[in-house]
């Protein structure tokens, strides 16, 4: 006897074509297959044959197919590999930020709001009377003739100094921010899959500030042995290696890269699961696999103050839960003056949005 499949009630969902249906489950597969189209193909089709994804009048060779003729996936024509395109990539972190963050409307400005009123590009919704030195731009003519009436009548209208108010607006502050998504093998040990939460993190940040706020900049750092960038168009194709954890050439690369940015506000996400377990000296790795490696950690203290005296914050998400891993978490935390998060991976995207939007609030030139 089949069992009955329940899931939450989506009113949308009913008005889905067959395609955008499979499309939904294809682009959450390509996340995890790292963007590996004939995998994600082949998941596909076993789970249409567990749970009846298709019918009689659209099966999946109908799929695939208008999946080419809408450009979402490539073929080469001489050796027949299939490759998403770069549309199905925006699609993907598209995806990532609703899942996570929820729609947001895009904006042209930098949409950073601070304390500090003034010159901004954002209208306060709070007025105040005029004072030497106010702008013709900031009166508000409405409310300022509102008050010329009734102080003065209309019979014998006047406006005065005293009748005038100004409607401030608020400036927006610019924002660089380094994402760090830690790529040694323990990413995927112990069966728990830790890096895809962490790709679909950073594709949604990614479109997040690329369409909220696209005058911030946003670089993002992979470490294990090493550390490098990657692209945003290659996160959905991020994928663990057989290394060990550098925390330090990360954060080494991270602060190079935040040197060469010329907004005042800067700060780190970094988001591992593991203790540091590498250094590289010279040409030589030195590694230590077993506890806290006091030359690696002493090593991640000095750059953690290095980035408090040049004030970079380091928020690190830790999605991991061993209580000797915490306290080397808290240690450098505190040497930072920053901020750590002991997320579980369902709730890792709920955290980094709720303190990367705070921080745009709370954000002072």
């Amino acid at each position: 006897m089949r069992a009955h499949n329940f899931s939450k009630y989506d009113p949308n969902e009913n008005n889905k074509t067959s395609f955008e249906k499979l499309l939904d489950f294809f682009m959450q597969l390509l996340t995890y297959t790292s963007g590996d189209v004939g995998e994600a193909l082949s998941w596909l089709t076993e789970l249409d044959k567990e749970y009846n994804l298709t019918n009689d009048e659209y099966g999946m060779g109908d799929f695939i197919e208008e999946l080419k003729d809408k450009g979402y996936i490539d073929e080469n024509r001489q050796n027949g590999e299939i490759k998403i395109t770069p549309k199905t990539e925006q699609g993907i972190r598209k995806r990532s930020l609703e899942e996570i963050f929820g729609k947001l409307k895009k904006t042209k400005q930098g949409n950073h709001n601070t304390f500090k009123p003034g010159g901004g590009d954002e209208i306060n919704p709070e007025t105040r009377p005029f004072q030497f030195g106010d702008t013709l731009e900031q009166i508000d003519f409405t409310s300022s003739i509102r008050n010329a009436q009734i102080n003065h009548g209309i019979d014998s209208f006047m406006m005065h100094e005293d009748d005038l108010e100004i409607r401030e607006t608020d400036f927006k502050g610019q924002t660089s921010t380094v994402l760090m998504i830690d790529i040694s093998h323990s990413m995927i040990l112990y069966g728990e899959d830790r890096i895809t939460p962490a790709k679909k993190v950073a594709m949604a940040l990614s479109e997040l500030i690329t369409t909220k706020y696209p005058k911030d900049t946003l670089d993002i750092v992979v470490f294990g042995n090493d550390a490098w960038t990657v692209e945003i168009k290659d996160l959905p194709y991020l994928q663990v290696g057989p290394y060990h954890t550098n925390t330090v050439a990360g954060l080494q690369l991270a602060m190079d890269l935040l040197r060469r940015r010329k907004n005042p506000n800067k700060q780190i996400f970094m988001i591992t699961d593991g203790k540091p377990t590498c250094l590289k000296i010279g040409k030589r790795y030195y590694k230590n696999s077993f506890g806290v490696d006091r030359r690696i950690l002493n090593r991640c203290m000095n750059l953690a103050a290095q980035c408090k005296k040049i004030k970079i914050p380091i928020t690190t998400f830790m999605i991991a839960s061993d209580p000797y891993l915490q306290r080397f978490v808290t240690e450098f935390t505190e040497t930072n003056n920053g901020k750590a998060f002991f997320a579980s991976l369902d709730r890792l995207g709920a955290f980094i949005f709720r303190d990367f939007e705070s921080g745009k609030r709370k954000t002072v030139y």
